[in-house]
């Protein structure tokens, strides 16, 4: 049941495609990355799933990150601090 694919589905009026200038299948991969990005950038999911859910490898991922002017990885100051004091303390 976990691995289960489901289709999800919901009307979108053509005049919006049209303002995008996109067909269906763009609009839908296009939407797809944004939903993955969103759901990465709030933590709900993991580089790997948000991957998976916008239909890339997790290496095409990165690079779409790239190309998209996105961080991998958004640490603040006090985490990245952390980090660094965490590495420190390896042997």
């Amino acid at each position: 049941m976990l691995n289960e694919t489901m289709n999800i589905s919901f009307a979108v009026k053509s005049d919006i495609l049209l303002s995008l200038k996109e067909n269906a299948e763009e609009f839908t991969q296009n939407l797809r990355f944004l939903s993955a990005l969103m759901l990465y950038r709030k933590n709900r999911l993991s580089l790997g799933k948000a991957a998976e859910l916008a239909g890339y490898t997790k290496l095409d991922f990165i690079d779409k990150l790239r190309l998209e002017n996105e961080p991998i990885f958004d640490f603040n100051e006090q985490e990245i601090d952390d980090i660094f004091a965490d590495a420190a303390k390896l042997p």
